[in-house]
C-alpha cells in the first residue's frame, strides 16, 4: 500500500490547505498506478505503468509504460529497430500523410544529401567530420522512425563551433542546397560554447528529398539564435528533427520558417539542463494548395527557474492546403519556478485548407511562476478590412496589409536585416498567388 503523509511536500506550500487523501498538496495523484508499487514481501518499487520518464531507461531506447502516456515518456533510440513501421495511427504521426514521406521512413537513405556550403564571421569554426566525432550524439536521441533512420544512414556530419566568448561578428550562413530525387540523410551539429554569442542561419534550397538531425548545443551563459528557413522547390520533401540542450544562464531563441516543399515537416525540441535559462520559439508558414507544412515542438523544463516563449504564426491559401502545429510544453517536479507560454495563431485566406493546431500542456508541479497556452484559427478580420477600406484603401491592398501585419510579427523577431527583407518579399509573392 502506498504510504500518504501529510508533511509538506514544498518550501512556500500553505499551510492551512486541507489535505485530499490520495494526492499531494500540489494535486499530484500518489496512486500506485502513476507512482509505482512496494511490495510488502520485497520491499523492491516497481514502477507503475503512467509513472513517465523516472521509470523508463533512456540510455539509447525507451522503457517501460503506455506509449504516448507522458511526452516525457517517449521512445528515445538511435536504432531504427526499436521503432515500429509506422501506421498512421500513431499520435505523432497522425496528421502526416505517409505516402508523401517518399522513402523517409521505410528506405535505406542512401541518397546525394543537400550540399553544404558555410559563411562564418572570423573565428567561427567549421568542420566535416565522421559519424564517431565525439560531439555527435551531445544534443540528443532521436525520437521517432524517421529521424533514426537518418541517424543509422548518414557518413559525415557538419559542425559549427562557436569558441567561449567569442561575439561573431554576423551571422554564420549555412546553405544546403538540393539536387537530388533520392531519400538521404543529413547530420549537422551546432555548438555555441560558454557565454559565446552567435545567429546561426539554415538555408534550405532546391530539390531534396532529406531527413536531417540537427543538433544544438548551447552551453553556460551562452547567446544563441537558430534561423531554420525551408524554401525548397514544390517538388521537395523534408523531415527536420532540431534537438537543442540549454545550459545554465543560456539565452536561446530558435525560428522556423517553412515556405517551399511539397512536405515539410520541422521538429524542434529544447531541454533545460541548467537554471536561468530563456527560451523563445518562434515559427511562421503559408501553405499553398497542396501544400503540407507541420510543426512539431517540444518544451522540457527539467530544471528550476527557466523562462520560455513559443508563438507561432500561419497563413493558408488554396485547396488541400493542410498546416500542422503540435505544442507540447512538459514542466517536470523539479522545475520549480518555471514560466511559459506557448500559442499558435492561423489565418485561412481561402476555402478548402485545413490548419490543425494542438497545444499541449503538462504540470508536474505547481510551484511555478506562470504556464499557459492559446490556439486560435480563423478567416480575415472583417472589422480590421473595414477600418482601412473606411479610410480609401481597396479591399485588395487592405487584406494584403492584414496579413502582413498578422505575420510581420515572426519575421521581425529574426533581427537580420537582409534576411527580414528577403522573408517579406517571400510574404509578399505567397500573396500574389491567391491575389490576397
Amino acid at each position: 500500500m502506498t504510504e500518504i503523509t501529510t508533511e509538506k511536500a514544498r518550501i512556500g506550500a500553505p499551510s492551512a490547505q486541507p489535505f485530499i487523501d490520495g494526492f499531494t498538496e500540489e494535486g499530484e495523484n500518489l496512486s500506485p498506478v502513476n507512482t509505482g508499487t512496494n511490495t510488502s514481501s520485497t520491499s523492491e518499487k516497481s514502477a507503475g505503468p503512467l509513472a513517465g520518464a523516472s521509470a523508463k531507461s533512456h540510455s539509447h531506447g525507451g522503457g517501460v509504460g503506455i506509449p504516448d502516456s507522458s511526452r516525457a515518456g517517449r521512445l528515445t533510440s538511435y536504432k531504427l529497430a526499436d521503432f515500429k513501421p509506422l501506421t498512421g495511427l500513431e499520435e505523432d504521426w497522425r496528421f502526416t500523410p505517409l505516402k508523401r514521406l517518399r522513402g523517409l521512413h521505410t528506405e535505406v537513405l542512401s541518397g546525394s544529401a543537400p550540399s553544404v556550403a558555410v559563411t562564418a564571421p572570423d573565428g567561427v569554426v567549421v568542420e566535416t567530420v565522421g559519424r564517431d566525432d565525439k560531439r555527435i550524439g551531445l544534443a540528443g536521441i532521436p525520437e521517432d522512425r524517421v529521424s533514426a533512420n537518418a541517424w543509422e544512414n548518414f557518413t559525415e556530419a557538419t559542425v559549427i563551433t562557436v569558441p567561449a566568448e567569442l561575439e561573431a561578428a554576423g551571422e554564420v550562413s549555412v546553405l544546403l542546397t538540393g539536387t537530388s530525387a533520392e531519400a538521404s540523410a543529413q547530420h549537422i551539429v551546432i555548438v555555441a560554447e560558454r557565454f559565446s554569442k552567435s545567429v546561426v542561419v539554415l538555408d534550405h534550397q532546391g530539390t531534396a528529398i532529406v531527413s536531417e538531425n540537427v543538433e544544438i548545443v548551447v552551453e553556460d551563459g551562452a547567446d544563441l539564435t537558430v534561423i531554420s528557413l525551408q524554401e525548397w522547390n514544390d517538388d521537395a520533401v523534408h523531415a527536420s528533427s532540431q534537438q537543442a540542450k540549454i545550459g545554465r544562464d543560456a539565452k536561446f531563441k530558435h525560428v522556423v520558417v517553412s515556405l517551399g516543399g511539397d512536405l515539410v515537416r520541422v521538429t524542434p525540441s529544447t531541454r533545460f539542463t541548467g537554471p536561468g535559462a530563456d527560451v523563445e520559439m518562434f515559427g511562421l508558414y503559408f501553405a499553398d494548395a497542396g501544400q503540407h507544412l507541420e510543426q512539431r515542438l517540444y518544451v522540457d523544463h527539467a530544471v528550476a527557474n527557466c523562462k520560455s516563449r513559443v508563438l507561432y504564426k500561419g497563413a493558408l491559401q488554396g485547396r488541400n492546403a493542410h498546416t500542422v502545429w503540435v505544442g507540447d510544453v512538459l514542466i517536470r517536479k523539479q522545475a520549480e519556478g518555471t514560466d511559459s507560454y506557448e500559442a499558435n495563431r492561423n489565418l485561412l485566406l481561402t476555402d478548402g485548407g485545413r490548419a490543425d493546431s494542438v497545444p499541449n500542456l503538462e504540470i508536474e508541479t505547481g510551484l511555478i511562476a506562470g504556464a499557459g497556452h492559446a490556439s486560435a484559427t480563423g478567416r480575415l478580420d472583417d472589422e480590421h478590412l473595414f477600418y482601412l477600406m473606411a479610410r480609401g484603401i481597396p479591399e485588395d491592398v487592405a487584406r494584403r496589409l492584414v496579413v502582413r501585419g498578422f505575420l510581420h510579427e515572426i519575421i521581425q523577431q529574426i533581427k537580420v536585416p537582409a534576411l527580414e527583407e528577403r522573408l517579406t518579399d517571400a510574404v509578399e509573392r505567397e500573396l500574389a498567388v491567391s491575389d490576397n
